[in-house]
């Protein structure tokens, strides 16, 4: 077993109560202007700009720090059709039959259907996988890989944060099955896609569900 090493935390930054407290404030009300919106403007967003919310994603906690996530970062118009192509599939048998009665009216106050023409539009698409496991380059080993499904839920919410922070908008699509993604994207069949996040500007007068989030005495207990 290989020793642990361990190193100074010389970039943590201590805050004095009021600091602290501002800046908490601060990112609350930025975050609670973040909304899904399902209609995209095709304005480019600058690669870069995509490519540090994803080292952002990339810093979040793991078990072990196995880090079992991978991003797909699609820009390609042609791949972006394939994409679309390949949703809608699954979308209108998910829409047609697949959904219980129950889960079609949950949806319906928010307008969705089996048309994604967001998926086209956006300017990127980032698909998210996580990993089961990893493969030594070498051996060819598995090496396994721990709390996968948590480690890359976590990674997913600090790449969605991310991308609301540097003033994108967001939308995760969750088509079921997911396969198609592994094939479209050229990924490995360790590796299973948990969502899709669209990524850029909002269209125009783009509009949003009339919907509020659970209050503080809601979602908390404190003990």
């Amino acid at each position: 077993m290989n020793e642990a090493k361990f190193v100074e935390h010389v970039d943590f930054i201590r805050r004095e109560p009021d600091e602290m407290l501002a800046r908490s404030a601060d990112f609350l009300d930025l975050m609670k202007c973040r909304r899904t919106v399902r209609e995209f403007s095709d304005t480019p967003v600058p690669r870069a700009v995509i490519e540090n919310a994803i080292l952002t994603a990339g810093r979040a906690p793991s078990g072990a720090n196995k880090q079992p996530w991978h991003f797909a970062a699609i820009s390609s118009p042609e791949l972006k059709t394939r994409m679309r192509a390949a949703a809608e599939e699954e979308e209108q048998e998910f829409y047609g039959g697949r959904a219980t009665e129950s889960w079609l009216q949950d949806l319906q106050p928010f307008g969705t259907d089996e048309h994604k023409p967001f998926l086209e539009v956006a300017p990127w698409l980032i698909a998210v996988f996580r990993r089961s496991y990893d493969v030594d380059e070498t051996t060819g080993e598995r090496l396994k890989n721990y709390y996968v499904h948590e480690s890359a839920g976590l990674a997913a919410g600090f790449l969605i944060a991310a991308l609301h922070n540097a003033g994108l908008a967001t939308l995760t699509h969750t088509p079921s099955p997911m396969g198609f993604l592994n094939e479209l994207c050229d990924r490995p069949k360790h590796e299973h896609a948990t969502m899709l996040i669209v990524a850029g500007y909002p269209a125009d007068n783009v509009t949003v569900p009339d919907i509020d989030k659970k209050p503080l005495e809601d979602i908390s207990s404190w003990l």
